[in-house]
């Protein structure tokens, strides 16, 4: 199957290109990037020399890729706001299309506006528009070819407090979230607070107490729990190059040991999630570069608290390698194809 990445210069987009010039059911047969317009892949990312070729970065106009005929699969790896831009010729032409922006995450344009600046680009694709989370969301998603991708922040969350949600093992208001992300969650730019020096032995909170990914956070916990889940959500710039490390504290309604089967039973045969012994805390370091979530739990008598921690890397499993994940479900590929 022929493949595009629409915005390839940045972080999430260079990983699309590595997992896709690999992946064994792919080839990727467009790379578009307005900044790097002329230049070939392989100089610009000289570690896939031997993968692309001479594929070149072309030029990115949104008529002119819809109307392209051998393109069967198209991943957005653009801001919120030009992604739609692209998200709705696609569509129309009848292309799958996987954004990884914020456009299509929400279900309400209020509340895109109130979080991004700005009124939704295409409020008339929402509805045709699938959020997936592959190991949560029902299969019916399949049958979508417009999907947002979530962020990398909820799906920390949501691997680790979705399926006790459903099963009803936790209070659904107190909890707390607090996340630390690595500099590389904010995108491939140049500004003071993310120069080595001052990110370098340094960590900070940001964006409290609303950081955009928490109506995401929220919408999507209250499907799993059937009611309102208000949650407090503290993010962190932490001085690393990838990951993200997720601490939730939770009001407990059961056992750890309820906690344990009912996740256990939630991903039996989820090749991606692990759900490591309690006690046992999740390192970045041992998912960095895979598509895999560490997650695990242990309960304090003391508070009567569960205390929750999951780590996924922000660039795979938080972006392009949880897209790429959701192509190969889609149209019948190994659900690991060209992941780790």
């Amino acid at each position: 199957m022929n493949a595009a990445i629409i915005g390839a210069s940045g972080f999430s987009g260079e990983e699309l290109v590595r997992i896709l010039a690999t992946h064994p059911n792919v080839t990727l047969a467009a790379v578009t990037s307005r900044s790097l317009a002329g230049q070939k892949v392989a100089d610009v990312m000289p570690s896939l020399r031997h993968k692309v070729g001479e594929l070149e970065f072309t030029a990115s106009d949104p008529a002119d890729l819809a109307a392209s005929s051998g393109i069967e699969i198209f991943f957005l790896a653009l801001p919120h706001g030009v992604a739609a831009e692209f998200a709705d010729p696609l569509y129309q032409a009848g292309k799958t299309v996987i954004d990884l922006s914020a456009d299509f995450r929400l279900g309400s344009t209020r509340t895109y506006q109130e979080y991004y600046g700005q009124p939704h680009p295409a409020p008339h694709l929402l509805a045709a528009a699938a959020y997936v989370i592959p190991e949560l969301t029902e299969p019916k998603w399949k049958s979508a070819s417009l999907i947002a991708c979530p962020g990398c922040y909820p799906t920390s969350i949501q691997l680790a407090l979705y399926p006790l949600l459903v099963a009803g093992l936790i209070e659904t208001q107190g909890i707390v979230i607090n996340s630390c992300s690595a500099v590389s969650g904010a995108g491939r730019k140049v500004a003071e607070d993310f120069i080595f020096c001052e990110r370098n032995e340094s960590m900070k909170a940001y964006a409290l107490p609303k950081h955009r990914h928490l109506p995401e956070i929220e919408e999507q916990l209250a499907k799993a729990a059937f009611t309102d889940c208000i949650v407090q959500f503290s993010p962190h710039l932490a001085p690393m190059n990838r990951g993200i490390s997720t601490t939730i504290v939770a009001k407990a309604k059961t056992s750890i040991e309820q906690l344990y089967t009912t996740w256990h039973k939630a991903y039996a045969d989820k090749p991606f999630v692990s759900v490591l012994p309690s006690g046992t805390f999740p390192n970045t370091k041992h998912v960095s570069g895979t598509n895999r979530a560490d997650i695990a739990a242990v309960y304090d008598p003391r508070t009567g608290n569960f205390v929750i921690n999951s780590v996924i890397d922000n660039l795979v499993k938080g972006a392009s390698g949880q897209a790429v994940q959701i192509m190969n479900l889609k149209f019948g590929f190994e659900e690991t194809a060209g992941l780790l």
